[in-house]
């Protein structure tokens, strides 16, 4: 099964995500500011908000008792 969808973030909201996500939680406070900041003027400079795209994929399997 496969469902597509998508959600517009806003600056703030995308930035309150990204700050969470992956191995941000490891640099330093420092870096991690400034990171949010290029991405925050990112986000202005398109607009203040933008779409992302996500697919969601689940698979299934039949375990077979055979051997």
């Amino acid at each position: 099964w496969r469902t597509d969808w998508q959600r517009t973030y806003t600056r703030d909201e995308w930035l309150s995500v990204v700050s969470t996500a992956g191995g941000l939680n490891q640099v330093t406070h420092d870096k991690l500011a400034e990171l949010l900041a290029r991405l925050g003027a990112a986000i202005d400079a398109a607009g203040g908000s933008f779409t992302m795209t996500y697919v969601a994929v689940a698979v299934t399997a039949a375990r077979s008792d055979a051997a």
